[in-house]
């Protein structure tokens, strides 16, 4: 080696500049986001592109699937609730993040007892004015014991059946013109394949009465677990979830 690169400079440069490329796939790597065109928004910084590696001292970082508190206090200074609502509480990083603001907020968990799936636990109708919803991704990480739980689900049919009632138990308890927002991935599952999992979140909100209040949110995964492990199959990795925003434009009339 020592010959050779001796005799080609050329040589000994390229090895240079392969070994610091297969060095830098170890470091984050950070790509610059489109600037956005400038408008009144009360939160400049919230765009359809999703950045923030700091999670904010919200809720526990250790929780199972936990997201950081940032994209739900840029929400909800955008939107300016009154009534904030989380039927996935988790370790209460949207409960943290309403505290912090000053705004009134219920959450209660699968953990607790609450099943935001079953209609007869989810009796607040037309209460809030802004629901955030952070469910499971069906069996990617499973979350609780509970066979209840979303990511119990031994089915993807069963998984979307009850995922259905779920979204329709929170438009029913949106105010008219109330926001649901939900944070969700799609994945490939072990067995099913490929799992649009934000394909069918749009496809029950709509089915529920309720329309799309702004772009899709797409949320960076910075310190996801999935970026700690080494798998042996091959797959494009996805590195986002989506934020989907919908609203509530008329009172319900039935069919929740």
């Amino acid at each position: 080696m020592t010959h050779t690169a001796s005799i080609n400079p050329f040589y000994t440069d390229r090895m240079k500049r392969d070994a610091t490329r297969y060095e830098a796939c170890d470091r984050p790597v950070y790509a610059r986001l489109p600037v956005a065109p400038r408008n009144a928004s009360p939160v400049p910084g919230l765009t359809s592109l999703y950045h923030s590696h700091r999670a904010g001292d919200y809720g526990d970082r250790s929780y199972p699937g936990n997201c950081g508190g940032n994209l739900i206090k840029d929400l909800l200074r955008y939107f300016r609730p009154g009534l904030v609502f989380d039927p996935c509480a988790g370790s209460g990083t949207c409960q943290d993040v309403c505290d912090e603001l000053g705004i009134p907020c219920l959450a209660f968990d699968i953990h607790d007892g609450f099943d935001a799936c079953d209609p007869h636990e989810f009796d607040h109708a037309d209460m809030f004015d802004f629901i955030w919803a952070h469910p499971a991704y069906w069996r990617m990480k499973i979350y609780a014991d509970d066979p209840r739980d979303l990511s119990r689900c031994a089915t993807f049919g069963d998984f979307l059946a009850r995922y259905g009632q779920f979204v329709r138990n929170c438009a029913r308890a949106l105010k008219p013109n109330g926001k649901l927002a939900i944070l969700m991935g799609d994945y490939c599952d072990r067995e099913e394949g490929f799992v649009p999992l934000t394909f069918h979140t749009k496809r029950l909100a709509f089915a529920a009465g309720l329309r799309q209040s702004c772009t899709d949110i797409i949320r960076f995964s910075h310190g996801a677990s999935s970026s700690k492990k080494i798998y042996r199959s091959s797959f494009i990795p996805g590195l986002h979830d989506t934020c989907m925003v919908f609203e509530r434009m008329t009172p319900a009339k039935g069919g929740f």
